[in-house]
C-alpha cells in the first residue's frame, strides 16, 4: 500500500444475535420451505424428509470449513480472504471477484419475487388486481433494503433480525399444527427410501431429491463479511455461521416433515411451490386465514434475505476497495453510521436496473430464473473453492492447529456434496434427474463466464501494473490496530 490508510467499519457495532441472523435471513427459510425444498419432491417424494437430512450433513462439512476460516481469518473480504490466504491471491481476487457480482445480482432476484408473490396473491383474492403489476411492490423492497443500508450495520441487522424471527417463527408454528392435524398420519417412513417418486426409486430417488435440497442452505456463510463490525469476531463468526446451518436446517427436515405427514408421504411426489398442492395451498384450504401468515413469511423472506445479501455484497466490495482492486468509490463510509453508503447506492442502482430491466424485457418469474441460476451457479463453486482454502490454509499456514478430520475429511466431504449440486444448478445433465436449461435461463453460463473472463483480465493488468495490490487481498486488517504502520506492498497476513 501506498501508506494510505481507509477508515474502517464501525467495530462492534453487532453481536451474536444480528450475525446469526444475517445467516439465517440469507439462506431465506421461509421462501425456502415454500418454494425451494418442493422442488426436491418430484424425485424423493415422501422420502423428502430424508433428503433434507442428508443435505443438512452435506451442508455442514462446508459449514464447518467456512466457520473455522472465519474464525482464524474475520475480515469483511471474508471468502475472498480465505481463498488468497489458502489457494493463493489471484485466486482470492477472482473469488471476490465473482462473490460481489452473485451477492449485487441477490437483491434483484428478491425484489422479483416479493414483487409476483405480492401480484399473483392480490389477484388470487380480487380479481381486479392485474396479476403482472408486480414492479410497485418490488420499488417498495428496493426502498426498504436502501434506507436499512444506508442507516448502518446495526439498524440493518437488527431489521433483519426481526424480519428473520418472524418467518421461522410462523412456519414452525405451522409445522406443529401440521404434525398434530396428521395424528395418525405420523410416520418414521419417511426417514426411510420407500416413498420416492416412480422411476426414481430407492436412494437413487433419495440423492436426486437432496441436490435439489442443497440448494436452500446458500447463504450460511453470510455472517462472515460483517467480522469487521462483530464483537469478539473470531468466536463469533464461528459460532454464527455454524449455528445458521444447523438451526435452519433443522427447520427444514421440521417443516418438510410435517408437511409430508399431513399430505400424505405417497402423494407427496406432487407437492410443490405453487396452486393447491402447496404450503400456501394447504394453508387456504384447511387452516383458514393462516394461509395470511404464511404468505407474510415467504414475502418477508425476500426482503430479509435481500437485506441480509446487500450487506454482504457493499462489504465484500469495500474490501477489496480499501486495497484498490475495486473502484476507490466502494471503500467511501458515511462519516456517521459507518456504512458503505457509495456501495448502498451502486447496489441499489443494480437492483434497480436488474428488476426492472430483466423483468420488462421478460417477465418477472423468468427473470427471477435467470438471476437464481446465476447466483447460484458461482456460489456453488465459492463454496468449493473454499473448502480447498481450508485445507490450503490450514497444512501451509497453520499446520499447528491442522486437524486431520476438520481440516481434511470435512473439505472433501464438502466438495463432493457441491459438484453434483453445481451441475444440477448449471443444467449440466450428467445425472439423469437434470433438466438441461431453456432460453433465457440458459443464458446463465455465457453470463457467468463473461464476467470471470473479464475479471482474468482485470487480474492480468493488475499483476502487471500492481502485482502488491493483488497481494492484499490476504490482508486482515482487524488484525491491525489503528495505530499500526502500514504494510509493505505484497504483504501477507498469515
Amino acid at each position: 500500500m501506498s501508506g494510505e490508510t481507509v477508515p474502517g467499519l464501525r467495530r462492534e457495532a453487532i453481536g451474536l444475535r444480528e450475525v446469526l441472523f444475517q445467516s439465517i435471513t440469507a439462506m431465506a427459510p421461509a421462501a425456502a420451505v415454500a418454494a425451494s425444498i418442493p422442488s426436491g419432491a418430484a424425485f424423493a417424494g415422501g422420502s423428502l424428509p430424508l433428503s433434507v437430512l442428508i443435505a443438512l450433513v452435506a451442508c455442514l462439512f462446508t459449514a464447518s470449513c467456512v466457520a473455522e476460516l472465519a474464525r482464524e481469518l474475520p475480515s469483511a473480504g471474508s471468502v475472498a480472504t480465505y481463498a488468497a490466504q489458502g489457494l493463493h491471491p489471484a485466486v482470492g481476487f477472482l473469488v471476490g471477484w465473482g462473490y460481489v457480482f452473485v451477492e449485487a445480482l441477490v437483491p434483484p432476484l428478491l425484489l422479483l419475487q416479493l414483487g409476483f408473490t405480492t401480484a399473483g396473491t392480490l389477484h388470487q383474492e380480487w380479481s381486479s388486481y392485474p396479476d403482472d403489476l408486480w414492479w410497485p411492490w418490488s420499488l417498495a423492497g428496493a426502498a426498504i433494503i436502501a434506507v436499512a443500508g444506508y442507516f448502518g450495520v446495526r439498524a440493518s441487522a437488527r431489521f433483519g433480525t426481526v424480519l428473520g424471527v418472524f418467518e421461522v417463527l410462523v412456519f414452525l408454528v405451522f409445522a406443529v399444527w401440521l404434525i398434530a392435524e396428521a395424528g395418525g398420519g405420523n410416520t418414521l417412513s419417511v426417514f426411510g427410501t420407500s416413498h420416492t417418486a416412480d422411476g426414481y426409486e430407492g436412494i437413487s430417488g433419495v440423492f436426486a431429491g437432496s441436490v435439489y435440497t442443497v440448494l436452500a442452505f446458500a447463504g450460511f456463510e453470510a455472517a462472515a463479511p460483517l467480522a469487521e463490525e462483530t464483537k469478539d469476531p473470531r468466536r463469533t463468526m464461528h459460532r454464527a455461521v455454524l449455528g445458521a446451518a444447523l438451526a435452519i436446517g433443522l427447520v427444514y427436515v421440521v417443516t418438510t416433515y410435517a408437511m409430508s405427514a399431513y399430505f400424505g408421504p405417497d402423494r407427496f411426489t406432487g407437492f410443490g411451490a405453487s396452486g393447491a398442492a402447496s404450503w400456501e395451498g394447504v394453508a387456504r384450504a384447511s387452516f383458514g386465514l393462516f394461509w395470511v401468515l404464511v404468505f407474510l413469511a415467504v414475502v418477508n423472506s425476500t426482503i430479509a434475505n435481500a437485506n441480509a445479501c446487500s450487506n454482504v455484497s457493499t462489504r465484500t466490495a469495500f474490501a477489496l476497495a480499501r486495497i484498490r482492486v475495486f473502484p476507490g468509490l466502494f471503500a467511501s463510509l458515511h462519516p456517521r453510521h459507518r456504512s458503505p453508503v457509495a456501495g448502498v447506492v451502486v447496489q441499489g442502482a443494480v437492483a434497480l436496473a436488474a428488476m426492472l430491466g430483466l423483468g420488462f424485457a421478460y417477465d418477472p418469474v423468468t427473470a427471477f430464473l435467470l438471476l437464481a441460476t446465476v447466483i447460484v451457479t458461482v456460489v456453488i463453486g465459492v463454496y468449493i473453492v473454499v473448502n480447498l482454502a481450508c485445507v490450503g490454509y490450514f497444512l501451509r499456514r497453520r499446520r499447528e492447529l491442522f486437524r486431520p478430520v476438520r481440516h481434511l475429511l470435512f473439505p472433501v466431504l464438502g466438495i463432493a456434496a457441491f459438484v453434483p449440486a453445481l451441475l444440477t444448478a448449471a443444467g449440466l445433465p450428467v445425472f439423469d434427474f437434470v433438466s438441461e436449461l431453456t432460453a433465457p435461463v440458459s443464458y446463465a453460463g455465457p453470463v457467468v463466464g463473461v464476467w470471470m473472463l473479464a475479471g482474468v483480465a482485470v487480474l492480468i493488468v493488475l499483476l502487471r501494473r500492481h502485482p502488491g495490490r493483488i497481494a492484499e487481498t490476504a490482508r486482515v486488517h482487524l488484525d491491525e490496530t489503528p495505530t499500526a504502520e502500514p504494510r509493505q506492498s505484497g504483504a501477507v497476513q498469515s
